[in-house]
């Protein structure tokens, strides 16, 4: 029986910037996202080609990747710059693009690699099969998907797919949330949503009724798919995705270095089945905790369908983080707390506590002081004694993750060899790099054992990315070398060792298209889903076999029946009314915002999706 070869596992983090992309890889990451100059995703993470460079540089020392996001859709305007930027993240290094805007797929590109952005919509194997065929070498899954429909788009596909498994939820399927477009004409799908989900909202029923009032009843909980990891690679996942490319580097820090750790643990138990996508050892000067940093509470979101564990936060869209504990007793102005274990970190000056109060609102302090167990707040609130307390800012935490927090290293072996006229001095390192360069040098006998002296000074790789697993010092006797020509040696055989990794690198190219399976999976007609935007997308879809393809939505709002949102969340599920079970409160139903705009529910309980549709639509 022929043996099979481990299946690479990739550990993909956010980077807002520089900084951030930096700080990722140090704590672990395989691979790390990062918005380019123009047309990403947030509109507000743009980082310079230059930076992009740099980076890249950085991450490719460890043989990790840098993907840039340029997966926002594009008008017509737009095709030549476009064009442009994509040549000059290629001469930057970058390893991948991911793209949602199929004009990509007609320009004259360099051979990089396409990522198909979760913003394409991908939650179905022909979706998937499509993508393959049109030459995308990696597929981001909708955020909807359930572990059982990663088996069946594994298997009808050969690139990797890469998955989400932390962070905030987009309660729309990605690519086809049209709400803050049409609301305020800011579109999701150019970067530039203005979170219509984490607004407030009443229901009202047809009668005009206010069934729940002033509730965040479309915002979602932060998704944390800790435990699933070792199911998700068994289900054919191969890139592990954070989100978070306007989180602080605080959060990047830790979130990557703790699903750095949970991988790790399944990788050394299943080292005949996977592997690591990068090189290196991340050595942490912190414990990391996701519950510590940012969150809304916790949600695996339909990896293994609906349950009735709840995905919604609707008191608030703003971080709850852990609860830490409750209040044993009020006082005038401070609290006796009562910490929820023994294990509980302790609650310092500068903490941000909070609370649901009796009006099912969030309400938060910060802590100006603590006397053993009588926290003094800021400003005292409503408090209760029983009340439970979460952390939503951990101060502590935070100033330690500020400091310097890991460090990445490749394992280095150092090999000093006599020669006839001096010395080779060899190194290597774990990715398969090396480097050996010859110094002419009398050998000079001494008089004393110097090979503990020569080790060390030869393991000083501080300020490099090695560190010396292993120095084979091969001299005819005991041999005296000064340290300070050691340490040029040393320097110079790092700088030839470090040309080499530069050279030796090379990214994965562009797949070509299979124009013929391509040709026969185009549906005939694309709709505004599709969010065509320009010519030469609109050019691709027609020469591959549609006969009708429509406009984005952004350049024709579509008459009559619209879906601006199409969600798996469903707000009767989430409130106990759900259709299938009690059928005591009948539609139709609308969510309603203060200002009086009101948008009609639609419940697919055969799909068992939610849509939220344009005003006037008929229920």
């Amino acid at each position: 029986m022929q043996a099979h070869s481990p299946q690479t596992i990739e550990l993909l983090s956010p980077a807002r910037d520089l900084h951030c992309g930096i700080e990722a890889i140090r704590h672990g990451a395989d691979a790390v996202y990062i918005g380019g100059p123009n047309f990403g995703a947030r509109a507000a993470a743009g980082n310079s080609v230059d930076d992009i460079a740099q980076l890249c540089r950085y991450a490719h020392l460890f043989r990790a990747r840098v993907y840039v996001t340029l997966n926002t859709i594009l008008w017509d305007r737009e095709l030549a710059e476009a064009e442009q930027q994509v040549w000059q993240l290629y001469r930057a290094g970058v390893d991948a693009l991911i793209v949602q805007d199929t004009a990509l797929l007609q320009m004259k590109l360099p051979p990089i690699a396409l990522h198909a952005s979760t913003q394409m919509d991908n939650c179905t194997p022909e979706k998937a099969r499509w993508l393959e065929a049109a030459g995308f070498r990696q597929i981001v899954l909708a955020r909807e998907t359930s572990l059982q429909q990663m088996r069946h788009i594994a298997a009808a596909v050969k690139v990797p797919l890469e998955a989400f498994v932390h962070g905030a939820l987009c309660v729309s399927y990605s690519g086809r949330c049209y709400a803050s477009q049409h609301c305020f004409a800011r579109s999701a799908n150019r970067g530039c949503c203005a979170q219509f989900c984490r607004l407030a909202f009443d229901l009202v029923d047809g009668k005009g009724r206010t069934l729940v009032s002033d509730r965040h009843l479309l915002s979602l909980r932060d998704m944390n798919r800790t435990e699933a990891l070792e199911e998700m690679m068994d289900a054919g996942i191969r890139s592990f995705k954070i989100e978070g490319r306007l989180k602080d580097v605080e959060y990047v820090k830790n979130v990557t270095a703790w699903y750095r750790q949970r991988i790790d643990e399944i990788l050394a138990r299943r080292q005949e089945d996977y592997m690591r996508a990068s090189c290196g050892t991340a050595r942490l000067l912190f414990e990391p905790d996701v519950q510590r940093s940012f969150n809304r509470g916790f949600t695996d979101y339909f990896l293994y369908g609906r349950t009735n564990r709840p995905i919604h936060a609707f008191h608030s869209p703003k971080a709850t983080g852990p609860q830490v504990g409750k209040v044993k007793r009020v006082e005038r102005r401070s609290f006796v707390f009562e910490p929820l274990s023994p294990q509980t970190p302790p609650l310092t000056a500068g903490d941000g506590l909070c609370f649901v109060g009796h009006d099912g609102k969030l309400k938060g302090f910060r802590v100006n002081r603590v006397e053993g167990n009588r926290v003094f707040p800021a400003q005292m609130l409503p408090l209760h004694s029983g009340t439970p307390l979460h952390r939503n800012l951990d101060f502590a935490f935070d100033r330690q993750l500020a400091r310097e927090s890991a460090k990445r290293t490749l394992d280095a072996w150092i090999t000093l060899r006599e020669t006839p006229t001096g010395y080779d001095l060899a190194m290597r390192d774990e990715c398969g790099c090396q480097a050996e360069l010859h110094f002419d040098q009398p050998h000079e006998v001494a008089h004393t054992a110097q090979r503990a002296a020569i080790e060390r000074q030869l393991g000083k790789l501080g300020d490099t990315c090695w560190t010396a697993k292993v120095i084979d010092i091969q001299t005819e006797g005991e041999r005296f070398i000064p340290a300070s020509v050691l340490t040029e040696w040393r320097r110079a055989v790092c700088e030839a060792l470090l040309r080499n990794h530069e050279q030796s690198y090379h990214a994965e190219q562009a797949l070509p298209p299979d124009d013929q399976l391509l040709s026969e999976l185009t549906p005939s007609q694309v709709r505004f889903t599709a969010n065509v935007a320009n010519r030469l997308a609109r050019d691709f879809y027609l020469s591959h076999g549609a006969q009708t393809v429509e406009p984005a939505f952004e350049l024709s709002e579509p008459p009559g029946e619209t879906v601006l949102m199409t969600c798996r969340h469903c707000i009767r599920h989430a409130l106990g009314i759900c259709l299938r079970t009690d059928r005591s409160v009948p539609g139709p139903l609308s969510l309603r915002l203060p200002d009086g705009r009101t948008f009609p529910l639609r419940f697919d309980c055969q799909r068992c999706e939610m849509q939220v549709l344009k005003l006037g639509v008929k229920y």
